[in-house]
């Protein structure tokens, strides 16, 4: 009799998930995704041929398995010089794809350039000790920094409890206020004071002004290769990207998974889950269209959804996590997209296109008299990403709480004082702005503060229920990228298909050192 994993989400995880069981098990997957398209923040948004990708999703992992995986669906193009991906005495090559495949199924190698943009300057991130940045900041200052860099060094804040202690002890209590404070709680929307110091070692480790001398230090000797392993994600200088955005990779993946005999079912939902005990018998599963509801038998279910709304469905007996779990903290995001005919040059934005272009993916906003958090310079992803290369393809992005002024504005109020913004910091002229969208985003970021103090009894709690599989950004409560997402998605099946119930290694994903953004080197 086949068995059937039911899985609530066609993202990163859910799609791994899938295509993971029917190439190493008999499990049927049903996929149930809530969305008219798959690959959850990772999908990538069409606007008049014009596309868009939300957050910015860099093609790097530290992990062979999932550099493998991505290149098994698209492969590098063809025409690409072959690049040996060497690291830590390990090694891995790739193959361009041969002339015949097809060109617009491929991955592209891209430059990777991101910047702080500062007292409306170029800085670069991470910062380099760099006669820029010494320009930008001025001798006094630049002086200020090294001494509280020195200072945090000498006497670093124990126990490192928040984010704060962790930013202060890595950079010095003059850069972390001149570069990080402002910014994170922009994102957060909470003081730093507040968030968990997991939260830094979950994204940034590794990266202090330290590493970025050493990095400096090292670069002219580096090999020109695409895995840089023992690199932190924050100075990664090159990585692959789909031709057509990040949703390309998790479309093709769909189509693998229907092509197996894998059912996806589009704009349903989950709406509640049957339980005996400490297992799970089947889900009840909405059409979003109609309205219609059916229950689905299941021998496992794999859940991406938000672990608050995941709770709420099993009704768990011990009310104290529910009451943890309904408490969870996120953040929300929306994404402007604005195509404009060119951009005002700067001083010191370096070599700019004719249309004064820099050659950023994305740019950290830093200025503390704008919303604005971060901008995306699409052309610069790909070119493919823009209908008409002589334009430029933006996306401003903007943190907040769902509900509230910034979600509530209507599209077209939105598009103005978003390019409001970014002509008052001097990046364009609202007069050059062509057309405009807005894409918005529910419980984009997992937080890492108020009751995430407590998730751990959750955790323990949903780990008791033995064919329940919490995996995914969401789904684990974890600020993940998505190949955290895919190796998680991986240790589930490998427990389905070993027949265990033992979800440690599940958690321990971008907690233990080898999936962290850098090695522990103390």
């Amino acid at each position: 009799m086949t068995r059937t994993a039911l899985i609530a989400g066609a993202g990163p995880a859910g799609l791994t998930a899938a295509l993971e069981l029917q190439r190493r098990t008999d499990v049927h997957p049903i996929l149930i995704e809530a969305d008219s398209q798959v690959g959850g923040i990772s999908k990538t948004i069409n606007y008049r041929g014009n596309r868009m990708d939300l957050g910015g999703h860099r093609f790097f992992s530290k992990s062979d398995w999932v550099m493998d995986w991505w290149q098994q669906i698209l492969p590098v193009a063809a025409g690409t010089d072959p690049q040996s991906l060497t690291y830590h005495g390990r090694s891995h090559s790739f193959v361009p794809a041969a002339g015949s495949s097809d060109p617009e199924r491929v991955m592209l190698v891209r430059s990777r350039l991101s910047r702080i943009y500062y007292r409306r300057k170029f800085f670069d991130y991470p910062l380099k000790l760099s006669k820029q940045t010494f320009s930008n900041l001025g001798a006094l200052y630049t002086a200020q920094v090294g001494a509280s860099y020195v200072w945090s060094r000498l006497a670093p804040r124990r126990p490192q409890l928040t984010l704060e202690d962790f930013l202060y002890n890595r950079f010095g209590d003059k850069l972390y206020r001149t570069f990080f404070k402002d910014y994170t709680e922009k994102v957060w929307g909470v003081p730093c004071e507040e968030i968990s110091a997991e939260w830094g070692a979950q994204r940034i480790k590794g990266l202090s002004i330290s590493r970025a001398v050493i990095h400096a230090l090292r670069r002219p000797f580096m090999s020109r290769n695409t895995s840089q392993k023992g690199t932190e994600t924050s100075l990664i200088e090159r990585f692959l990207y789909p031709k057509y955005g990040p949703g390309q990779m998790w479309e093709e993946v769909a189509a693998e998974v229907q092509r197996r005999g894998g059912e996806l079912r589009l704009r349903h939902k989950v709406v509640e889950i049957q339980r005996d005990g400490a297992r799970i018998l089947s889900a009840t599963v909405q059409d979003l269209d109609d309205g219609s509801t059916r229950q689905v038998p299941c021998d496992f279910l794999v859940s991406t959804m938000p672990i608050n709304e995941l709770a709420r469905q099993l009704r768990p007996e011990d009310a104290e996590v529910q009451r943890i779990a309904g408490a969870l903290p996120y953040r929300d995001f929306i994404t402007a997209g604005l195509l404009v005919r060119r951009m005002r040059p700067t001083r010191t934005a370096g070599a700019l296109s004719a249309n004064g272009m820099p050659a950023d993916n994305w740019i950290y906003i830093q200025e503390p008299d704008v919303k604005l958090g971060r901008l995306q310079i699409f052309n610069n992803w790909s070119p493919a990403l823009v209908a008409d290369p002589d334009t430029i393809w933006l996306g401003l992005e903007y943190f907040c709480n769902e509900g509230d002024g910034l979600w509530a504005m209507p599209n077209a109020a939105f598009i103005e004082f978003a390019a409001a913004e970014l002509e008052k910091i001097g990046l364009i002229d609202r007069r050059d702005v062509l057309d405009g969208t807005v894409v918005r985003v529910p419980k984009a970021y997992p937080a890492y503060f108020g009751e995430y103090r407590n998730i751990g009894r959750v955790r323990a709690w949903l780990d008791g229920i033995s064919n329940l599989f919490a995996v995914g950004r969401n789904g684990m409560h974890c600020y993940n990228n998505q190949d955290h997402s895919m190796l998680a998605a991986k240790v589930a099946v490998d427990c389905i298909e070993q027949g265990s119930s033992d979800k440690s290694a599940l958690w321990a994903v971008n907690a233990e050192e080898e999936y962290h953004e850098v090695k522990g080197r103390g």
